[in-house]
């Protein structure tokens, strides 16, 4: 429900909403950690509105908004009233009309709110919330509510601001709703701290303030491993003690003087003039303080939040427990007990403050005595009961007539001495303190009481940093450790949780360094001396989580939950550090810290305990982040135009780059190989989704074009980085130990071989095609070849285009074969421009009789002879050599010319793209074969069998040519003349000379 801050102030959500264990309950039985920690939540949520609400009134009530100020019957100041018990919402409307402000009206108006449940008036209908739980409750009711009675008050009407201001959204629960919102409050415009005029505060002081209220997703998990305080005290309860036992040790150095009531109006409250102040103004516009220990106290006062009156009455309380008691020092006094027996009902003006002020010294005396015992009772614990039995009669007095209940009271308290006495003054447990026992049994308590005095070192305006009186302040605890039975390494590790614990409120990095400093601070366990170990040994607590009872130490206690929280941003540090990695190396550091210490507590041998942790965060991350990025890849993968896995090892990529670049260097601290082990975690996790994929990849199809060269371009960025870190001695090694390489080149080698086959079939069908239509014409007079050697190249060019441009690995086999493949189709295509040729035998005529000369046939020279035929040739071949003209036979001469002549350039081109292809993954590719061969060879032999094959069709059609003209086409002008028969009287001679 959105909420504006002038209504979040308006009053704190009612305690109702938060279940009482007061009394003799114990919330451990029912053994529920949820229920432990909703419990936390809801009180610090109320206390923290409570302050807020403090804040808002003390500033309207010390400054010039209200013109008048009615006091309450018996009240004389301001410091009389008690503000929680005060209308916000009236105050407001005071301030809003200008009436003077009746401070009884205002507390009257708040008590009968409370007899009215919560309403929202936030629409045209109310809506109500009711206290119990939806789902045990039904549906809800259908009628309007009663009407309010005509007794009751006016209600206030609130109006809803002009001028929309940024409104701060702060998550209640239904139950927490401000019960102020009375039940027939007309929805007018409501008052909000931007509508009061003249209000002093900057805008962005008060939006810092509201932004450093506390990140409460990021502190759910961030308690202490302490059980809960049985009588249900609250941190307002341990705020207040804890400035009275500072106090009281302030008593113990002699600075304790009791304030005078009457003060001045401005120099009231010092809170009032640090919210009056902007931040930029200087440390010389501040007022000045009392020198000394009074105005630290005076500084504490305010850090805490302590009402001037409680101050006096304490004061004074603590120096009249001192009279008669000579020789004693202040800080060894049961203080609940003597501010019990030293103030009376007279001093307060409310007989609620007085009684709750009551309550809250008896569940200190019995959580500091009964509760959580370190030492056992022995003999005493017979008296346990009778001190619950005082406790209760302490507070039934109250009710009983004012003669009776002062002797009551009297000799209760007596009583309560004696035993309280008793339980407190039991044997030494072997602590430091110098003292024989605490004034508080067991350390929780104590713990409780210190952790909310160390909380004062924080400045009010900006609760991310450090007062400017920081140092004073500690120096002044010290003295509080004999009472609360503090040491140097207590103090060191309670300290570090407060800021460990405001750092995730804030966010303030500041604070990372000093936790850093005090965690550094702790001694090890070998360092500590050994009365201080069996001190801090003895200081336990059992804790119920995850239905079982848990035994914690004290540095389990404490630092368990910096831990955790520590441990869970670490285990996604790419989500939670994405920002940048500013405070990656400060969490870090502090995660080993606290691991170095819990780790002795926990007597574990740990064998580089920071590299094995820092292992599991990588891994942890890492494996988050991934998850991460595809989901988001798949969710995309609708309106990607890209395969899934593509885009993911395109993303992988991108993780990977961010990891090295950001998160590494600051790991790597701690683990010298911290980019390897993302680097190969990474490349496992993609492969595991790769592996199905390449499984089922049998062709060349679009998805293995797009995830093939993604896939394989990130395995090679991967090996890359490991070489960068490891050089390829390590690489080799991390890849035969570690990495499960891809297959990527050897499973792309084979589609691809597949696609090849599938081409040069196609290539020889066209180059057959091209042959056999080819009239062999020449294409120009300029081009004196025939177009089909043109179209064979523009073919075999495409095809070895479409090879180079397939991204896919490929190995130097592909390439050979696509090259045997290429030579091949040269070959049939001169075959198939050389097929029409004859044989030689088929042009060549017979050789004559008369010029055949043999020595045996000379003496039978002039012996007549018959002369044989001559052969002629078929009418199929004849036909075939009539149309090999010489214009054709010249175009198939120039057609093979051209093709030879070009085998050069088309071997270049193939050899310098595959060189250019190969050579940026030469080196990755060896790591990854485990081989040193080369993989770039020579290309430049290839067409060897086509060249040969070209020449010797060049000869032969030379020939063939020169035959057919001399043989063919000279035939009968120069053969048949040439041998032809003479007349009868001549036989046996030749005509014409031989």
């Amino acid at each position: 429900m959105k909420r504006r801050y002038g209504d979040s102030l308006a009053r704190p959500p009612s305690c109702s909403s938060i279940p009482d264990w007061g009394g003799d309950r114990n919330p451990r039985d029912g053994g529920d950690r949820s229920r432990h920690r909703d419990l936390e939540n809801a009180v610090e949520l109320l206390q923290r509105y409570r302050r807020d609400r403090h804040v808002l009134l003390n500033y309207i009530l010390s400054g010039n908004l209200i013109k008048k100020v009615v006091m309450p019957p018996g009240a004389i100041s301001l410091d009389d009233v008690d503000i929680d018990q005060v209308c916000v919402d009236y105050v407001l409307n005071c301030v809003k009309k200008g009436h003077p402000l009746d401070l009884g009206d205002a507390i009257r108006l708040y008590h009968d709110s409370l007899d009215y449940p919560n309403v929202a008036n936030t629409g045209s209908v109310e809506e109500f919330y009711l206290l119990t739980k939806p789902e045990y409750s039904g549906s809800p009711p259908a009628r309007e509510p009663p009407p309010v009675p005509a007794t009751a008050p006016s209600p206030v009407v609130i109006p809803p601001p002009v001028v929309e201001q940024p409104q701060i959204l702060v998550p209640l629960p239904v139950a927490n709703l401000p019960k102020s919102l009375s039940l027939d409050s007309p929805t007018e415009k409501e008052l909000t701290i931007d509508d009061i005029e003249d209000f002093e505060d900057e805008e962005d002081e008060f939006d810092s303030r509201r932004a450093s209220r506390r990140n409460q997703t990021d502190a759910n998990d961030l308690s202490l491993r302490l059980p809960l305080f049985e009588t249900g005290i609250t941190d307002d309860d341990l705020r207040e003690t804890a400035y009275e036992i500072l106090v009281a040790a302030a008593g113990a150095s002699g600075g304790l003087i009791v304030p005078k009531k009457e003060k001045k109006k401005e120099k009231r409250h010092r809170l009032m003039r640090k919210l009056g102040r902007s931040k930029s103004e200087s440390a010389e516009s501040h007022t000045q303080r009392q020198p000394g220990l009074v105005g630290l106290l005076e500084i504490l006062r305010a850090q805490l939040e302590i009402t001037e009156s409680m101050d006096i009455r304490t004061r004074q309380g603590l120096l009249n427990a001192m009279v008669g008691k000579v020789g004693k020092r202040m800080d060894n006094l049961l203080i609940p007990l003597e501010l019990l027996c030293c103030i009376s009902r007279a001093e307060f003006s409310d007989m609620k403050a007085y009684l709750r002020w009551q309550k809250r010294q008896l569940n200190m005396l019995e959580e500091g005595l009964i509760n959580h015992p370190v030492v056992g009772f022995g003999e005493l614990g017979r008296k346990v009961n009778e001190l619950r039995n005082l406790f209760r009669k302490i507070e039934e007095s109250e009710s009983l007539p004012p003669s009776s209940a002062e002797v009551q009271r009297t000799e209760c308290l007596r009583s309560l001495r004696e035993v309280a006495t008793s339980f407190s003054e039991r044997p030494a447990r072997g602590d430091l303190t110098g003292e024989v026992c605490h004034w508080a049994d067991g350390y929780h308590l104590n713990a409780a009481l210190y952790e909310k005095m160390l909380g004062s070192v924080f400045d009010i305006l900006d609760e991310g940093k450090l007062t400017e009186e920081v140092e004073e302040i500690l120096e002044l605890l010290k003295s509080t450790w004999r009472i609360l039975g503090i040491t140097e390494t207590i103090h060191d590790t309670c300290y570090a949780w407060v800021l460990f614990r405001q750092f995730v409120f804030t966010g303030e990095q500041g604070l990372l360094k000093v936790v850093i400093e005090h965690l550094r601070k702790i001694p090890l366990k070998e360092q500590r001396g050994p009365q201080e170990r069996l001190h801090l040994k003895n200081l336990r607590s059992s804790v119920d989580a995850d239905d079982s009872c848990q035994d914690f130490t004290f540095f389990q206690s404490f630092l368990s939950p910096v831990q955790k929280w520590v441990d869970k941003k670490l285990n996604d540090y790419h989500l939670q550090f994405s920002e940048g990695p500013n405070m990656l190396a400060d969490i870090v550091t502090v995660a080993m810290l606290t691991r170095r210490i819990l780790g002795e507590e926990n007597d574990k041998a740990m064998e580089s305990p920071d590299r094995d942790q820092i292992e599991r965060y990588i891994t942890s991350s890492v494996k988050s982040a991934f998850v991460k990025i595809a989901h988001s890849v798949e969710v995309k993968a609708d309106t990607a135009h890209e395969h899934v896995l593509a885009s993911l090892a395109e993303e992988t990529k991108k993780l990977l780059k961010k990891d090295t670049n950001i998160f590494s260097p600051v790991l790597s601290r701690w683990h010298p190989q911290a980019t390897v082990l993302s680097a190969s975690l990474l490349h496992k996790l993609y492969g595991n989704k790769l592996r199905p994929f390449l499984e089922h990849a049998e062709h060349l199809t679009e998805d293995v074009v797009s995830v093939f060269p993604a896939a394989d371009s990130l395995e090679q960025y991967i090996m890359s980085v490991m070489a960068s870190v490891v050089g390829e001695d390590g690489l080799d090694s991390i890849c035969k130990q570690k990495l499960a390489p891809y297959q990527i080149e050897s499973k792309s080698g084979t589609v691809v071989l597949r696609w090849v086959n599938g081409q040069l079939e196609r290539i020889e069908t066209w180059v057959k095609r091209a042959a056999e239509q080819e009239a062999w014409d020449p294409i120009s007079p300029q081009q004196r070849h025939g177009g089909s050697i043109v179209e064979v190249y523009r073919i075999i060019e495409e095809t070895a285009d479409q090879f180079f441009a397939f991204k896919v690995p490929m190995r130097i086999s592909e390439l050979n074969s696509l090259c045997r493949g290429i030579d091949k189709a040269f070959q049939i295509y001169t075959q198939l421009a050389i097929g029409p040729i004859v044989d030689k035998e088929d042009l060549v005529p017979p050789v004559p009789v008369l010029t055949r000369y043999k020595k045996e046939l000379g003496i039978k020279a002039f012996v007549k002879k018959e002369i044989p035929e001559v052969r002629t040739v078929d009418e199929k071949k004849a036909s075939e050599i009539v149309q090999l003209t010489m214009s054709k036979l010249c175009v198939r001469l120039n057609s093979l010319y051209y093709g030879i002549s070009h085998l050069g350039k088309l071997e270049d081109s193939i050899s310098e793209r595959w060189a250019r292809r190969k050579s940026d993954s030469i080196n990755i590719r060896r790591s990854m074969s485990g081989k040193s061969k080369s993989v770039v060879s020579n290309q430049k032999n290839q067409f060897d069998g086509s060249r040969k094959e070209i020449n010797a069709a060049i000869d032969r059609v030379c020939e063939f040519t020169g035959l057919k003209v001399i043989f063919w086409d000279l035939q009968q002008p120069f053969i048949d003349n040439l041998y032809k028969n003479c007349s009868p009287s001549s036989t046996g001679h030749y005509c014409g000379s031989a």
